[in-house]
């Protein structure tokens, strides 16, 4: 009786969080995100965000941003006991560990950063015992790992987590036996049946600018869901600057591209869709709309080493990371002679600046007005990056992800928390927001055969 009486009570009471450096390097804000528990900060967790604070990267400016919150809630009292995070909320505390826990120690042998966190975590539990429950949270999942292996509760800091990568939006929708009547109306002038009849019919979720198959045993028909114009109009096969869509999903995601009145788009998909080749073609077709042409990509250096590592100047470092969105650019020019105007004035553009190719870091800072701006291998941002470029757009802007939420290269994401997928998740249902995933490889039949096999 007397254990369930103390179960109980651990359970009302509020918990205590000890944070790990990434989780505040992934969310400047993530101390706020914790209701009415403690929150604690292993000075450990203090120096190395020291690390990071030069830079022009998020983190770079989540580890600015975090130390100036710190400083607006100053005073000993950090130190003393805590301080308030806020009415109804925990409090936060900065906590000095004086050496290694024995136990740790023990196990572990190396003095790092890991450890002395995981010390802290451990010198709480044992301090507040049966008053409250302890948590790490990191989004390492060895620390994780290492903190259970202890007997210390450990979790992903999941505020910004989609629930499931499985049931996240498509896009689209394929509709089976639809009346031929409204089939035949949307072959017609002008091309377009009243949505308000037919939103019943429309199975599942009908949101602005969602794609639809329409079919029955006669025919079949493309079509989008305008909720502004309240109507369901028929979609066509657009070619842009020489590249053809080659199946439904890259029929609709160029119509999304092109339309004007889209000004925020994003496109899943395996290697081979097609992805990043029709985002480019479409703003190059769409051109004389915008002021320049931007194509950025984070860089993610493998082994998490940072970039510096690599042997060479600047542009010898960035070269392989952004060949990829070049090879793209090729294949587009290629699609003309050399001497035709089309093949030239990609030339030009890169001469002049309006197509640019460069890293994401390079690219933040700059004016988004009349920007037709690509983001590829966006699986890589976290939600605040996506958020960050997001709110940098301009009059007249169009921002563009693409991605596949199944590569993940990023150390510390995953399908659910990578920004891609929060993005999805969060924006779909507005007016101003398309989204399709790419499901059929057209790159070859070789690599659409390994990516289904491998």
């Amino acid at each position: 009786m007397k254990l369930t009486d103390k179960s109980k009570k651990i359970n009302k009471s509020p918990k205590t969080f000890v944070l790990d450096t990434n989780v505040i390097l992934h969310d400047a804000a993530s101390i706020q995100m914790f209701q009415e528990n403690d929150v604690v900060i292993p000075l450990t967790v203090i120096e190395e965000l020291d690390h990071f604070k030069r830079g022009s990267q998020v983190i770079n400016l989540n580890a600015r941003e975090f130390a100036r919150t710190l400083d607006s809630l100053t005073g000993s009292a950090i130190f003393n006991g805590g301080v308030s995070l806020g009415k109804g909320r925990g409090k936060l505390r900065i906590t000095i560990s004086k050496g290694i826990h024995p136990e740790i120690k023990d196990v572990f042998k190396d003095d790092t950063p890991d450890h002395r966190v995981l010390s802290v975590a451990l010198g709480w539990k044992e301090k507040l015992k049966n008053k409250s429950q302890v948590i790490l949270v990191s989004k390492d999942v060895n620390l994780r790992m290492k903190a259970k292996a202890l007997g210390i509760p450990a979790e992903d800091y999941t505020t910004d987590r989609v629930k499931s990568i499985e049931e996240l939006y498509s896009g689209k929708g394929i509709i089976e036996n639809f009346e031929d009547d409204f089939l035949i109306k949307l072959f017609h002038p002008p091309y377009e049946i009243s949505a308000q009849s037919l939103l019943k019919r429309l199975n599942g979720e009908t949101l602005p600018n969602k794609y639809y198959i329409l079919k029955n045993h006669n025919r079949s028909v493309l079509a989008q869901l305008d909720m502004n114009k309240e109507i369901l109009r028929k979609v066509d096969k657009t070619s842009v600057y020489g590249i053809t869509p080659r199946n439904a999903e890259q029929t609709f995601a160029v119509d999304a591209l092109i339309n004007p009145a889209i000004q925020l788009v994003s496109m899943t998909g395996k290697a081979g869709t097609g992805k990043t080749l029709l985002a480019l073609a479409s703003a190059l077709a769409v051109k004389k709309h915008y002021r320049q042409i931007f194509i950025a990509r984070p860089i993610v250096p493998l082994s998490n080493k940072d970039i510096g590592y690599l042997p060479g100047d600047v542009e010898s470092k960035l070269a392989p990371y952004m060949q990829p969105l070049w090879d793209n650019l090729k294949v587009i020019q290629d699609q003309f002679p050399e001497h035709d105007k089309q093949h030239q004035a990609i030339d030009t553009m890169i001469k002049d600046e309006k197509l640019v190719i460069e890293p994401l870091s390079y690219i933040r800072g700059r004016s988004l007005q009349r920007i037709f701006f690509i983001v590829d291998e966006a699986q890589n941002l976290t939600p605040h990056e996506i958020k960050t470029i997001i709110t940098r757009a301009g009059e007249g802007a169009k921002v563009v992800f693409t991605g596949d939420i199944y590569q993940i290269d990023h150390p510390y994401l995953d399908g659910q928390s990578n920004g891609l997928s929060y993005l999805i998740d969060r924006f779909k249902g507005q007016k101003l927001y398309a989204h399709i995933n790419l499901e059929k490889g057209e790159r070859s039949e070789l690599a659409e055969l390994a990516s289904n096999l491998l």
